[in-house]
């Protein structure tokens, strides 16, 4: 893949629909990762989501004075149900930053894969130093040359 465009390419259907850039960059065995990633993290938000709301609902309903939850037997201090609360909201938001981390590193995988492909890598990867002394001038001051091939 020559084009000089492939990368951002890429990169741009990466953003359309994760994992669309590995696919065109000829990576397809990153795709199952890509969604891994990013499913984990959705999965994470929702249950967080659905527990901080769920305890949310329980402290309301203690607070209107109804004690007929199905934690008023293992919880019964209504600050243990803040505490549990507030736990679900923090990994709720934590979760919500690795959603966005792992979309945008999708994309940049796709660029830096799809870049690093363009790379010219030939079969002879030899280093011959080659050091030449050769006086400078003709005069009392005396220097040598450093040839490098590659």
């Amino acid at each position: 893949m020559s084009d000089p465009l492939a990368p951002s390419k890429a990169a741009f259907y990466s953003a359309v629909f994760p994992g669309l850039g590995q696919l065109y960059s000829g990576n397809a065995w990153k795709v199952p990762l890509v969604y891994a990633a990013i499913g984990s993290a959705v999965y994470s938000y929702v249950y967080n989501k659905s527990e901080y709301n769920k305890y949310r609902g329980i402290y309301k309903r203690r607070i209107a004075g109804y004690n007929d939850d199905e934690y008023i037997d293992l919880i019964p201090q209504n600050d243990k149900i803040l505490k549990g609360m507030d736990f679900h909201k923090r990994y709720r938001d934590m979760s919500f930053i690795f959603i966005i981390g792992t979309y945008m590193l999708n994309i940049l995988e796709a660029n830096v894969s799809t870049h690093l492909m363009q790379f010219n890598v030939n079969d002879d990867l030899s280093f011959k130093p080659n050091i030449d002394f050769e006086p400078i001038s003709e005069s009392k001051t005396i220097g040598f040359v450093v040839k490098l091939k590659f």
